[in-house]
């Protein structure tokens, strides 16, 4: 054991890739929420492919070392401490043996990734090590590499403090102005009244978790009947009876019977996971052309941080 959890946050959960090729059989894809912030977490202490981390949401664990580890956070700017020192988003920390990781809260953004080199060692479940229930008091926490890999760099890059540089999704959500999500046309847009989407402004309710968010806001109406149950995916945007709208988070399930107005496009999938309680949204309908331009930059923009990660180490 290298980390014990003395108290294990809101909702901390080991994660990976997730299970993409499972959903024939019904299962979630799951994974990490923020792909984006997982795979630079997972860059900050070397790790190549990334490796299993901890995804923390809303309130981070209190973590006791009881050896020499190596650790690093990224994602929503959490509060971190070591024992009574603070420290800085971006950092590949050094934990000693007796040395006390609290993580606390976070004033904007929802979930952040803590990684280690080579990963914590989590059992594989149909391919994956993403599990199936969040770590509680008294678990371990377990680096895949022990002894510590030498050298290790504890400095952080000095560009990486400003999380807009890289396109952090957390950095996109603020308690005032509404996030802005980008969406295509879904196959039961046209039984629904006219929506002019820029005119409506929605709030994610407390009733939301990693399967999806429950949004709050001037019902839609719709004009037809009942459907048969059909696949959904990550991002649809389903309309319930009473003219809610839910949006598919990773851990969403694979068929839905509610109508699918309309769908996040996938560049913006990593915001979905940063959104909070009471956080307000905007939708903006954009064509197929712009949702592919869209993701192809934002692929390029990751990829290019975590070459630059990569070579300062």
């Amino acid at each position: 054991m290298t980390l014990e959890v003395l108290h294990p946050g809101a909702h901390s959960l080991l994660v990976d890739a997730g299970r993409p090729h499972s959903r024939s059989l019904g299962l979630p894809i799951g994974g990490a929420a923020d792909q984006a912030a997982w795979k630079i977490a997972n860059a900050l202490v070397g790790n190549s492919p990334p490796q299993t981390a901890l995804e923390i949401a809303l309130s981070g664990p209190q973590l006791r070392a009881t050896q020499d580890c190596v650790v690093a956070l990224w994602g929503a700017p959490f509060d971190v401490r070591i024992d009574d020192t603070d420290i800085p988003a971006g950092r590949v920390m050094l934990l000693r043996a007796g040395q006390v990781l609290k993580i606390g809260g976070t004033p904007i953004g929802m979930r952040a990734y803590l990684t280690t080199p080579g990963g914590w060692i989590a059992p594989k479940i149909l391919g994956s090590t993403s599990a199936l229930a969040p770590i509680a008091s008294g678990n371990p926490l377990t680096p895949a590499n022990l002894p510590i890999p030498l050298p290790i760099r504890t400095n952080y890059l000095p560009e990486i403090q400003s999380a807009r540089l890289l396109g952090n999704a957390a950095s996109q959500t603020t308690n005032s102005a509404p996030t802005q999500l980008r969406i295509l046309p879904g196959p039961h847009a046209q039984q629904f009244a006219d929506v002019i989407w820029n005119e409506r402004i929605f709030h994610v309710t407390p009733a939301s978790n990693r399967m999806g968010l429950r949004l709050r806001g001037d019902p839609l109406r719709r004009t037809h009947g009942e459907i048969l149950s059909e696949p959904v995916a990550p991002g649809t945007i389903q309309v319930t009876h009473d003219g809610q709208c839910i949006i598919l988070g990773r851990d969403g399930q694979t068929i839905g019977g509610y109508p699918k107005i309309a769908h996040v496009i996938q560049a913006d999938w990593d915001l979905l996971a940063q959104l909070r309680p009471e956080q307000a949204l905007q939708l903006h309908p954009v064509s197929a052309a712009d949702a592919h331009t869209a993701l192809a930059a934002r692929t390029q923009s990751l990829a290019d941080w975590l070459a630059r990660i990569n070579a300062s180490q």
